[in-house]
């Protein structure tokens, strides 16, 4: 008995090595994109907008623990901007952004319950006139 032995065609070996190239392009491709998340400059001058927003609007009085907050937030994301770590960068300055708005309509309401306070005493004194006047 005499053995063959069977050759394979030589594009099985070419195919392959075109699939062992496709999967290391494939993986590098892949290790590419995730270690190139983009600067959030953006993200960064939203959050100090909002900083400015609720500073302007009274939350050093209405909310200065939620103000504080945004702002140690937004410190730490430059910080982290300018270690180029971008993921932990914007995580950062989405939660300041949202403690700077917290601050803002807190602020905001803040004032709304000193007019309300404003307008109560406004007629109970009006109240208090109109007793006086009828006999």
């Amino acid at each position: 008995m005499e053995k063959t032995l069977k050759r394979q065609p030589e594009w099985v070996s070419e195919y392959g090595s075109i699939r062992i190239t496709c999967l290391i392009a494939v993986v590098a491709s892949i290790m590419t994109g995730c270690s190139s998340v983009p600067a959030p400059k953006e993200q960064m001058a939203v959050t100090k907008t909002e900083i400015q927003n609720a500073l302007s609007g009274g939350g050093n009085e209405a909310a200065p623990l939620q103000l504080k907050s945004a702002m140690d937030k937004m410190n730490a994301a430059e910080r982290a901007m300018a270690d180029k770590e971008y993921i932990q960068a914007r995580r950062l300055a989405e939660q300041a952004q949202l403690d700077a708005k917290l601050a803002e309509v807190m602020a905001r309401s803040a004032k709304a319950q000193k007019a309300v306070d404003a307008l109560q005493d406004d007629r109970r004194v009006l109240r208090n006139e109109l007793q006086r006047q009828i006999p």
